[in-house]
């Protein structure tokens, strides 16, 4: 017995790795066991969670999705993962996704288990929340998503942990062991939700896959999103950015300054935030003194004219002009106009870099 809940728009609001809303579902914990032990056939047997798709590698893609877990198992062999982990093995190695799912639920607590295959490169935080959020509403025993060809994803779910647990006791009970079962056979026992969203559901079986994933990150609208994720994790910095603001900065400090400002500032804008104590606060506050330096740098570079009510220009005694400067009633010369500079430059422009840096910020036109 199935429902299905209407297509949404994965997605179309909030970057790849981020939920459009941090807390919807806090209030319900949630341990992720994350299956990562597949041979791989159809990629030549190559390390598949370990492929990189935007510079990281797939298994780190979906760790970061399932980030606020409670406990996150893989069921793998160890390796070096961004985020820690607690690592599983079914035993044998190699008894397929359901024996996989059997040895990773013995080390979860939480009523519900997000269950995902480590080959997602576009599974992020707000479909984890969805996934979470219906079955927490629905009263079913799981949600799963569906694929572009409307086909169950039982690796893209979330689950009641105590009906996985019951099925696959009935199951293991019948068959004397969980090794070798399709998923099928978990999923036609249990009462399911389901959600189509074919972007978060793609999976990579192929190369082919892997280069249709790699393309899609660089054409969809969230590449300086996916850029900012790929630097934090490897700098091992967990900070929410505000790209829109560090963009705007790096244009003003490009325009008021100069072009070599704009990465320069930005860099110091992060030591400052460092210095202060990090966080986004320290962030904002080093952005916002910076960008007012900017403003006032650029207001100084472009004023022709000392402002009302300033000082006024200095002059010799008795209102001559100052020492080694041309009389006020000398006659006209090849000088060049006043306030020029060489081959008729204005001069009180000459710090001022040419306007010709692109605005690069993601809603400039």
């Amino acid at each position: 017995m199935s429902a299905h809940q209407p297509p949404g728009e994965p997605g179309a609001a909030t970057a790849p790795g981020r939920r459009a809303d941090p807390v919807a579902h806090d209030a319900v914990g949630y341990d992720a066991v994350v299956l990562a032990g597949g041979a791989a056939r159809r990629l030549g047997g190559a390390d598949k969670p370990g492929v990189r798709v935007g510079g990281r590698p797939l298994l780190d893609r979906v760790l970061a999705a399932c980030a606020d877990a409670g406990t996150t198992v893989v069921v793998a062999a160890p390796r070096p993962t961004a985020r820690p982990v607690t690592w599983a093995r079914e035993d044998p190695p190699g008894g397929g996704p359901l024996a996989a799912l059997a040895a990773g639920l013995r080390h979860t607590t939480a009523e519900h288990v997000v269950v995902v295959s480590a080959d997602l490169p576009f599974l992020d935080g707000t479909t984890v929340g969805r996934l979470l959020d219906t079955l927490r509403a629905s009263g079913a025993d799981g949600v799963l998503l569906t694929d572009a060809d409307g086909r169950d994803q039982p690796l893209v779910a979330a689950y009641r942990a105590p009906r996985l647990r019951e099925t696959l006791a009935h199951l293991t009970a019948r068959h004397g062991s969980p090794h070798g079962l399709p998923l099928r056979r978990l999923v036609a026992g249990l009462h399911l939700t389901r959600i189509a969203d074919p972007v978060a559901s793609f999976d990579c079986d192929t190369w082919d896959d892997i280069a249709t994933a790699r393309a899609r990150i660089r054409e969809h609208g969230h590449v300086l999103d996916e850029w900012i994720t790929a630097v934090k994790d490897e700098l091992g910095i967990d900070l929410d950015v505000d790209t829109r603001g560090l963009l705007d900065l790096a244009r003003d400090a490009a325009h008021g300054v100069a072009r070599p400002a704009a990465p320069l500032t930005t860099f110091l804008v992060g030591y400052a935030a460092a210095r202060a104590g990090g966080g986004p606060e320290a962030v904002a506050e080093a952005a916002r003194k910076a960008a007012a330096l900017a403003t006032r740098w650029a207001e100084e570079s472009t004023s022709g004219s000392a402002p009302s009510g300033g000082e006024p220009a200095a002059s010799g005694p008795s209102g001559a002009a100052p020492s080694g400067s041309a009389p006020a009633d000398s006659g006209p010369s090849d000088a060049a106009p006043a306030g020029s500079g060489p081959s008729g430059v204005d001069a009180t422009r000459a710090d001022v870099a040419p306007d010709a840096t692109p605005d690069t910020r993601p809603d400039a036109g």
